[in-house]
């Protein structure tokens, strides 16, 4: 082997390691604390029944291509249909995953001559989509509106004439709070602004049949949403849903969506039957809520943890290595929990991510808090 084709790469990793950030890959084990599979879909026997019937009336596991050549199914059509009716939207576009789709969306919409504004905290793809695409872009504080008008103000004011974009998200996926989506929808319309909005730990779990947190505003002009379908909906992709003009321009112009082979039919069916599942099986929310609830008081009470009052509590430690540390004990002990470090999380802020899911029960959230308990004190 010629090492020093390889020098720079193990140096890299050598330096994470000594910063103790160095990523491994490890198999699920224990109890689910740590998944996104918050309404217990995934494993469902409905959503499972729904795949196995379509296998038995033909439908390919494969797209065969791109959906504007051969790869247009009518699974990816009826699941576009009735996700922009569930979702109030005039148009959805299913894509192969949520990463791709908040790239593919601020890589395509904004363009040369725009502002981008995004909310520091957002995720990763909607980073990586900022600084690939053509707009000029700009972070703003952590749910800041004040941050992000004072943006909009600068930017005017040096002359920036063109349209301008506001990203959040609507649940934050590491904090676990709620983005203001009243006062954005305000700010968006002052500005004559578009808002786009990853609902990717909302959709399935909140507002009215798990619609998403800015349901209420869906199917207005300057409003573009990301669901995806990979969480709470048990399967994989995203949906885009927003005005039929910008889906028609994604159609048109996305290079993501354009050259990419479409996902899977099957994947189609078990994302359209999960949508129907919001609809008949309310009860899941229901159930989920109150565990979320019984959680938060748990960790409030005995770690002094104020409660997220959402299914994604955050438990922040601070250390990498301690972090990793009581982790590392609490799958020991049964819980699968992982530690989350920078660069995912701002620095000095590594943390335990606890996930709610009906994969768990009340006692054995009870039982996670004891151990969590333990091993804090001897960690």
């Amino acid at each position: 082997m010629n090492e020093a084709l390889l020098a720079r790469y193990d140096a890299s990793l050598r330096g994470l390691a000594r910063k103790d950030r160095l990523r491994t890959l490890s198999p699920r084990a224990g109890l689910d604390f740590s998944s996104n599979d918050y309404l217990g879909l995934a494993a469902s026997k409905r959503l499972g029944d729904a795949v196995a019937a379509a296998i038995a009336r033909g439908t390919p596991v494969g797209a065969t291509g791109s959906r504007l050549l051969r790869g247009n199914s009518p699974e990816h059509e009826a699941l576009e249909a009735d996700a922009a009716a569930f979702f109030g939207a005039e148009r959805a576009l299913f894509f192969g995953s949520g990463y791709i789709a908040n790239f593919a969306l601020l890589t395509t919409l904004p363009q040369k001559g725009d502002l981008l504004i995004l909310d520091e905290l957002a995720h990763a793809s909607m980073h990586e989509g900022a600084r690939a695409g053509r707009a000029e872009f700009k972070l703003a504080a952590h749910n800041d509106i004040d941050a992000v008008e004072d943006a909009i103000t600068r930017w005017r004011a040096e002359g920036g004439m063109a349209r301008i974009w506001i990203a959040v998200e609507s649940l934050y996926s590491m904090d676990g709070d709620r983005a203001p989506m009243a006062r954005l929808i305000a700010l968006a319309d002052r500005h004559e602004a578009f808002l786009v909005v990853d609902e990717a730990h909302a959709t399935g779990i909140w507002g009215p049949d798990g619609r998403g947190l800015a349901a209420a505003f869906e199917g207005r002009d300057n409003i573009v949403a990301l669901h995806t379908c990979g969480k709470a909906l048990g399967a994989s992709g995203a949906l885009v849903t927003g005005p039929g003009t910008l889906c028609d321009y994604l159609v048109n112009r996305c290079r993501p969506f354009i050259y990419a082979t479409a996902p899977s039919p099957l994947m189609a069916v078990a994302v359209r039957e999960a949508l129907a599942m919001l609809s008949d099986e309310p009860q899941r929310r229901v159930q989920l809520q109150e565990r979320v609830a019984f959680a938060g008081r748990q960790l409030a009470e005995r770690c002094g943890v104020k409660p997220s009052g959402s299914q994604i509590q955050p438990f922040v430690i601070g250390d990498n290595r301690r972090t990793m540390a009581v982790a590392a004990a609490l799958q020991t002990r049964g819980f699968d929990i992982r530690g989350i470090r920078p660069p995912t999380v701002p620095e000095g802020t590594s943390r335990l991510r606890i996930s709610l899911t009906l994969n768990v029960d009340e006692a054995d959230i009870s039982a996670m808090v004891e151990a969590l308990v333990e091993v804090l004190a001897s960690t």
